[in-house]
């Protein structure tokens, strides 16, 4: 096995409480009480970072993720007491993004998380049209979206990131364009467009409703990529879309299979050993009482494994392809410890199927490897007797 180098690190806070909990939606999040639990649950963070640093093993913190949930329910100054205990371990120039939902009791916060620390927003849209908002059980309207979006500019991010959705309940193409056409108009440097997908576990899943068939969401998104490369914004991952130096540095870390604390209910981190040639991957407990009693113990994990070897390279290809950039095989080498020769013959059959491209070191995929990235993928699946 080749040597594995210790990679770029991140850090996730899991904030998971909602005003309420959206159909669609599939992340650990849970209705807000009346009086949120802001003291308890930063009680609990604390303890959690402490036992987090342990696995920094002496690396500063470069880009910071506090999501959710809707993270923009808790007051900014809780949000900077988490910030400030970071001290020495964030980087100087560490990305901190917090994501935010138009609600209108909330925009008056964005100054506040500015002042704070945060510099960067991921404002949840999802969509300026208000029978698509209310499709999806979304709290805001469209006017509430505008006024979020106006708000960041008018607090100093500098950047920020607007999610919109297509193929939604009743959307047909001309709603998908206007939407993109709206955040464009709102001066968004980063938008990140992505299907509406029906995922287990949802009130979507057992009850569906009618969407766009896969026909028209193909033509919705081919038509909104080529309207937002049109406008000066370049496509870097599959889903992400931002002018130059937009780009979402905390997730491209994801991307390239770097490495992320977590902390939080729920919460996901992965972790390299470079002396031990081991990457981990472990989560927090998920229930948020469960999870603020376990913190405050040094037991907030309810799982941790190790990534076998034979596993690694699906892991990394399934995020690494879908970067625009692609991956060179030294990167795969470094972020793995496994040599370019575990993949590279099943690369050298994509490449000949026209689903990859080499060129050296360089590995990406091709317009039709874009589309068919689950099938490319399965090619690289662990080996079984």
């Amino acid at each position: 096995m080749s040597t594995l180098a210790t990679p770029p690190l991140g850090l996730y806070v899991h904030l998971p409480w909602c005003v309420r909990k959206c159909p669609y939606c599939d992340f650990n999040s849970h209705t807000a009480p009346d009086q949120l639990p802001v003291g308890d649950y930063l009680a609990a963070l604390r303890a959690d970072l402490n036992s987090e640093l342990e696995r920094a093993q002496g690396r500063h913190i470069e880009t910071v993720f506090i999501g959710g949930g809707t993270p923009s329910l808790f007051p900014a100054d809780a949000i900077g007491t988490v910030l400030e205990w970071l001290g020495d371990h964030l980087a100087a120039d560490a990305e901190i993004t917090l994501e935010a939902n138009p609600g209108t009791l909330e925009q008056g916060r964005f100054a506040g998380f500015r002042a704070a620390g945060v510099n960067r927003l991921s404002i949840g849209v999802q969509s300026f049209d208000d029978a698509r908002l209310r499709a999806l059980g979304r709290i805001h309207g469209p006017d509430d979206a505008r006024r979020a979006v106006d708000a960041a500019h008018d607090a100093g991010f500098e950047t920020f990131n607007v999610d919109l959705m297509f193929a939604l309940p009743g959307q047909d193409h001309a709603g998908a364009m206007a939407d993109i056409d709206e955040a464009l108009r709102l001066g968004a440097p980063h938008i990140s467009h992505y299907q509406l997908t029906i995922e287990p576990n949802t009130v979507f899943y057992s009850r569906p409703p009618a969407l766009p068939d896969e026909e028209t969401a193909w033509a919705m998104q081919q038509a909104c990529s080529a309207h937002l490369s049109g406008h000066g914004l370049q496509r870097y991952e599959v889903s992400a879309w931002g002018r130059p130096g937009h780009a979402c540095r905390h997730n491209l870390n994801y991307w390239r299979f770097g490495d992320y604390l977590a902390i939080g209910a729920g919460g996901h981190g992965k972790v390299s050993d470079e002396h031990r040639g081991r990457i981990s991957r472990y989560r927090k407990v998920r229930v948020p009482a469960l999870y603020m009693a376990r913190a405050r113990e040094g037991r907030a994990d309810a799982e941790c494994t190790d990534v076998p070897a034979a596993d690694r390279p699906l892991e990394f290809l399934m995020n690494a392809l879908r970067l625009d950039e692609g991956f060179s095989l030294s990167l795969f080498t470094a972020r793995t410890g496994l040599p370019a020769a575990a993949i590279a013959d099943r690369i050298q059959g994509a490449v000949d199927d026209g689903l990859l491209e080499r060129d050296g070191d360089r590995v990406r995929t091709t317009p039709a490897g874009h589309t068919y990235l689950d099938s490319l993928l399965q090619r690289f699946l662990p080996e079984t007797p």
